[in-house]
This record gives structure tokens, sequence and C-alpha cells, in this order.
């Protein structure tokens, strides 16, 4: 088990007993009472109450920080945190815990520190201030401001800056992997591809030789998996362009240490780096672009597949989505649930590949290409950036706004501004970026102007509304 997506209190902690590579035991115990613990073992229970508050979130703010960024099992350890002072906190094994720090502990174990702007629990670094000094809280000069009359947030605002913040009501519940559990490859869909390929991308900062992804969304490309070969090349890992479970930790790792998640000017994390565009699950009454996304899929697949039923693309997860969902999953060997989980949306992504893959070459010259399974933006290029220039091209002839392109199959400003154009003028969200519902709304007009709305027979339907149906 190791660091989940988002900062949550887990239920159980493992603690080393000793260094990280010293010969010692292991404990995996509630993590209440580890904080109880640790605060019994740190300190004195006559120090003021505003005081124990204050170094009490602290040690909270620390054993997540440890949680959240992996430290120990990323590097392949099989605990959580160690009771080494010199790397964590103090654990005294079946140590005697004092009443008044109990009750604290109640009804601070699930408050963290972090800073504005950033999720993750900070690296909250104390010492005693007296034997031992640091960059972080002194303990005994917390004690010092509390008698001054201190709160605990001002005082762990003294310490760690005033933009710090203090979550509580921290959600809690079992510590799992951070590793979704599968390969990830091309093909793959989902939130952890999004956070691989967020992770990525900023590894690449420091790390030039990875390329850049653009394909960001959560579908794995195969500008995903150059990505992937670089980084693995460059960490001594086999270059398979693939994710798994020693990829995606070193991965994790490397982020961490870039970032510097474990120092106190840590870079922070973006609440949009550890979420992604799917929700755990989708089902009735759902709304936007995810549900736009998984519309999209099950009417390509309608198109060559009659037993799965088309749905409007509305982006509302309304019964006939539902029952198109219930339709796919018998069809595909899927539990019949009309929600739509990671399986099912891969399993819907894969399908749509297979088929989609299937189009003859040549195809596309009469007939817009469907959307290619990722958002199309700066910095792509192929066939998809072409036939998106030509498209755009066509539509120019209609409305003048669009500037003329050069069909190079590369997407740079001049791509970027034509595609503005085209959200502006029909009233899109104007990101400059190709997304499903861009890219299917340019398809749709093409296909419009070039053909009229009815399509030849066995002609594809480039915005698929209808379910493709000729």
């Amino acid at each position: 088990m190791t660091t989940p997506i988002l900062p949550f209190i887990p239920n159980e902690i493992t603690v080393h007993l000793g260094a990280p590579d010293a010969d010692a035991p292991n404990v995996t115990v509630p993590f209440i009472d580890y904080i109880k613990n640790v605060a019994s073992s740190e300190l004195y229970p006559t120090w003021p109450e505003n005081a124990l508050r204050a170094n009490i979130i602290a040690q909270v703010t620390f054993a997540l920080n440890r949680i959240f960024t992996g430290y120990y099992r990323s590097r392949g350890y099989d605990f959580d945190i160690t009771n080494s002072t010199t790397m964590d906190q103090a654990y005294v094994e079946n140590r005697d815990i004092f009443e008044n720090i109990s009750n604290l502990v109640d009804q601070l174990f699930n408050v963290y520190i972090k800073r504005d702007g950033s999720v993750e629990p900070i690296y909250a670094l104390y010492c005693d201030g007296i034997r031992v000094q640091c960059e972080g809280m002194s303990q005994w000069g917390s004690v010092d401001l509390a008698e001054q009359g201190y709160t605990p947030y001002e005082i762990l605002q003294y310490y760690y800056g005033d933009d710090i913040i203090l979550n509580y009501n921290t959600p809690i519940q079992d510590l799992r992997d951070s590793y979704p559990g599968r390969v990830l490859r091309v093909g793959s869909v989902g939130n952890a591809v999004n956070v691989a390929q967020t992770w990525l991308n900023r590894i690449s900062k420091n790390y030039p030789a990875i390329p850049k992804i653009t394909e960001l969304g959560g579908v794995f490309t195969e500008q995903t998996a150059e990505a992937v070969r670089a980084f693995q090349r460059i960490f001594s890992l086999p270059q398979t362009g693939e994710i798994d479970e020693a990829t995606w930790y070193a991965m994790q790792r490397i982020n961490a240490a870039v970032k510097r998640l474990s120092d106190l000017d840590s870079e922070g994390v973006s609440i949009e780096e550890v979420t992604g565009p799917f929700p755990p699950q989708l089902g009735l009454g759902a709304t936007g672009d995810p549900v736009r996304f998984v519309q999209y899929y099950l009417n390509f697949v309608a198109y060559y597949n009659n037993r799965v039923p088309p749905v409007d693309f509305n982006g509302v997860f309304d019964e006939k989505t539902e029952n198109s969902v219930r339709a796919f999953q018998a069809e595909y060997g899927l539990p019949v649930t009309g929600i739509v989980d990671v399986y099912t949306l891969n399993m819907l992504y894969d399908m749509y590949r297979t088929f989609r893959d299937s189009i003859p070459e040549g195809y596309f010259l009469d007939s817009p290409a469907p959307y290619p399974g990722f958002p199309i933006g700066i910095g792509e290029t192929g066939d998809e950036v072409r036939y998106l220039q030509e498209y755009l091209n066509y539509i120019s002839n209609t409305y003048t706004q669009i500037p003329k392109l050069n069909v190079d199959g590369i997407f740079g400003p001049a791509t970027e501004a034509a595609v503005l154009a085209y959200q502006n003028i029909f009233g899109l969200d104007p990101t400059g970026v190709a997304d499903i519902v861009t890219y299917t709304s340019i398809a749709g007009t093409f296909r419009a102007l070039r053909e009229g709305t009815q399509s030849s027979a066995g002609q594809y339907g480039g915005d698929l509304s209808s379910g493709g149906e000729a």
C-alpha cells in the first residue's frame, strides 16, 4: 500500500521500528493511535493547550506528507514511516498515552496543514528548539508563543508562513496503492493516465530529453508511450513504453523529488494535478464532458455494432445513455450495471480504437475522420492535425473569419488561431484546443458544408450525434 492521489487520513499506518535500512520489525497500528503515541513521546502534557494543539497538527501533517509522497513505498520499502527521529517522528511501542493528549488527538487527527493553492500536506518539519535547531517549528518555541497568547493557527503561521491553511475534516479511508493495479499502455483510459501524464510533463522540465505530452486528458496515446520510454531510458528501467508498477512508483518518486514535496519550500501540488477528467463512476444524472466522451464512443461502437443502440450527444447521462451502456456491457462481457466505471471506460475505448483502426486508408478524403481519442493542441503532429487543418480550410470558404492554414500536419500558433476563430463563431469554449466537443463540431460542420446534412449510404457521419446512421 502507498500514497493516495488525494490526501486522506488512513485508517492504519505501518511503522518501521528503526532506521529505514535497519533490520527491525514493522507494526501496523490505527493512525489515530500512532499520533497519540508520537505526541505522548515528543510532547509534555503540562504544556499550554495551544502549543499542544499546534504540535499535534504538525505531527499529523508530517505523517501524511510521508504517505502522500509515497516517500518510503516508492523506494521499495514495505512501510509508511519509521520511528527514527533523525528521519521521522518518535514512536515507542506499547508506551502509556497521556489522557489530555489523547483527548486532543481525538479532535485533531484529521486536520493537516497545506498551502493556499495546493492540496498536499506540507513537509511540517519540527525540532525541540533546544538540543536540535531546524528551519521548521521549534517545539519549545511554540510553548513560548502559546504563553504569549498565540492561537494554534498563529503558532503554525509563525513557523510555516502566512499562506498556510488548515484542512479540517479530512476524509478517512483505508490506505490503498497509488498504482492503479493494472499496466497502463496505449489505449488505456482514466484518471490514472492523466496523473501519469502530468507527472511526466513536470519531470520533463528537469529532464528535457523526455518529450512533452500535449495530448492530455486521460487517454494513453502513442505520444504518451514515447514520453514513458524516454523516462524509462533515463532511469534505467525496461523501455517498454508501458507503465507497470515499477515505472509508476519511479515516476511518483521522481515527481516528488523535482517538486521538492519533502521540503518546506515545496513547489506544491494543485488540485488539477491530482484529479482527472473522469469521475470514479458515471451514471444516471451525470453531466458534462466526461459524459460526452462516453456518448461519443458509444455512438462510434453503435455505428459498427447494431446491438449497441446510439445515444444523443448531449452531455447528459440519461436513460437512453444508460440503456446503451447496459447493451455495451452485455455485448462485451462486462457486469451489466448501466454505470461507467474504469473497466467499462477502458473497454469502450478499446472497441472504439478497434473499429477506428479498421477504417480503410483514404476514406477520410471524402468523409471527416472520427475524433482521434485525445485533444489536439499545440505541439501535436501527424495525420490527425492534417485532417483538422483541411476541415478548417474548407469551412473557412464559408466562414471567412477563420484564417487559411498551410496543411502541414503541425499544430502551431496558426492552427491554434484557426481553432479559436471557429470556437468563437460557434459559441464553444475558446481554448484553442480541438477537444472532443470542438473536433466533433468541426467534423460535423465540414460534413454539412461538403455533403449536406444527409450522409450517402454507408458514409461515416462525422458528428455521430445520431449514432452514425446513414
